[in-house]
């Protein structure tokens, strides 16, 4: 089991660099709506997870965001791990639809249990999120594949 710590301000920066390297969206990081978490490796002090979650308004959509496993690290069941270490801290605080944005890891969100979804549905059900608005006012939305399950 992966030891994650809910990330501070002091991280962001840190976290931003992580992310942009998986290339996933750094759209509102230091947002107090935006749920992270990370994990440093013990000896370096560098991150090498992170996860995360944005709600809707009415708490009951949770967009999983900023799921991350540096690349030396994959395909060993961290990720998996971190989608659900976001999912159980969603329902925690009263989600009961998990969504998200991915155009190349389907197969890997499929094992997770998601489903393709319609991306206007995405943007309906969490139209406040920071991704959901920056997709939608650089017309990026329309390029992108969304994905949804129960919690």
């Amino acid at each position: 089991m992966i030891n994650l710590a809910r990330a501070t301000d002091s991280d962001i920066a840190e976290i931003s660099d992580f992310l942009r390297i998986a290339d996933l969206t750094l759209s509102g990081l230091d947002s107090p709506k935006v749920h992270l978490w990370i994990s440093r490796n013990e000896t370096t002090g560098r991150i090498f997870a992170s996860t995360g979650y944005e709600s809707s308004d009415d708490g009951r959509h949770a967009l999983i965001r900023s799921v991350a496993v540096d690349p030396e690290l994959r395909r060993t069941g961290i990720g998996l791990e971190l989608a659900q270490f976001a999912m159980d801290r969603a329902v925690e605080a009263g989600a009961n639809q998990a969504w998200l944005f991915s155009r190349r890891s389907g197969p890997f969100w499929q094992k997770a249990g998601f489903t393709s979804a319609d991306t206007k549905d995405l943007a309906v059900a969490l139209a406040a999120t920071h991704q959901v608005q920056l997709f939608t006012e650089t017309g990026q939305l329309g390029r992108e594949v969304a994905w949804c399950r129960q919690l």
